[in-house]
């Protein structure tokens, strides 16, 4: 409210700076040309005065008319003849509204129509081009607003879309766990299911906002990582080491879970001695992320249908959210999978 008061102010005096230069300018450039060429008594002054001041309303009326009709109505679609014409016919009606005041208010002056052009045209011209330039500037303004505004909208619904398509993902892996814990009877299927549900209020609630603690996204993260290693058991070494140097930075959520769950799920099964790394640290408002799985290189194996699928997801919103404040290297090499990810945290 008060910053739309406070734009609605500056717009204000905006105008009345333009209106205080329309109307001095001409005085100064014709100062001596605006009174006949014999002096004037004080009431004749004071008439001179008094034609001046009404038609400071016409010159502003005639600013509006072509800043909101003839402007929108002929120039922009480009109808030039039709807007030259309408020029000629402001400047007509001005003068012959000119004409009718000085009759009004000098009746014992002749009107001279030469000495009235000579004054009244460089007010008009100028006029009109100050509410040309000013009308064309205010609408590339709000254009460029406008502009913006979609874009942000279109980002807005582009990580939606991304984001939910990394949820089913998830709640795949969260069934599994479910129904293992169950075929072994685990006593810890109880706590489990409660770490679950605390993930799942995460990922339904949380996540609507546009940012969260990292605190929060590696509390997140770990807990994840703790359910499949009760899942694998030492079926699969998995380490881990994550440090956080301030609990105030924020990141996107779940923007990093994409590179943990390709790595359980492509870094386990088929695969000698399975091993997975995850290293997460924050240091001078950047964030490091690194995770190293094993992967199989026979390429018979058959491959998952939505292999790839998360992390092409992901660099998509990293691009979008980060743009050039990040950096992120996947590489295959050796039988190892690497994805490097660096983030700086205050853009």
């Amino acid at each position: 409210m008060t910053i739309n008061f406070s734009k609605k102010w500056i717009k204000l005096s905006l105008h009345i700076l333009v209106w205080v230069v329309l109307i001095t300018l001409p005085y100064i450039i014709n100062v001596n040309r605006s009174r006949p060429p014999h002096p004037l008594s004080s009431y004749e002054e004071t008439q001179f005065l008094r034609l001046n001041f009404i038609s400071y309303f016409y010159w502003i009326a005639i600013f509006y008319l072509n800043s909101k009709v003839l402007i929108p109505s002929f120039f922009y679609r480009k109808k030039y003849l039709w807007y030259g014409l309408s020029f000629v016919a402001c400047l007509l009606l001005a003068i012959t509204v000119h004409s009718i005041l000085f009759h009004i208010l000098l009746p014992d002056f002749n009107f001279n129509l030469g000495r009235t052009l000579w004054f009244n045209t460089p007010t008009f011209l100028l006029t009109i081009a100050a509410s040309t330039a000013f009308t064309m500037i205010s609408d590339r303004i709000s254009e460029e607003k406008r502009s913006l505004q979609r874009e942000q909208e279109n980002m807005k619904t582009e990580l939606s879309f991304l984001r939910s398509q990394i949820s089913p993902h998830f709640i795949f892996n969260v069934l599994n766990n479910i129904v293992a814990l169950v075929r072994l009877k685990s006593n810890e299927l109880e706590p489990t299911v409660m770490k679950l549900s605390g993930l799942m209020q995460y990922m339904l609630y949380e996540t609507d906002e546009e940012k969260v603690s990292i605190k929060t996204e590696t509390e997140y993260l770990q807990a994840y990582i703790d359910l499949q290693k009760q899942r694998f058991g030492k079926k699969v070494e998995i380490e881990t080491n994550m440090h956080i140097e301030s609990e105030f930075d924020e990141i996107e959520p779940m923007l990093l879970i994409p590179f943990i769950e390709n790595a359980f799920k492509h870094g386990v099964g088929m695969i000698e001695n399975p091993k997975i790394f995850v290293d997460l640290k924050t240091e001078d408002e950047q964030l490091t992320f690194i995770v190293r799985n094993k992967f199989s290189t026979d390429e018979n194996e058959v491959k998952d249908a939505a292999s790839g699928i998360g992390l092409s997801n992901v660099s998509r919103r990293l691009n979008l959210l980060y743009g050039k404040n990040h950096q992120l290297e996947i590489e295959k090499k050796d039988a190892w999978f690497n994805v490097h990810l660096t983030i700086k945290l205050t853009l």
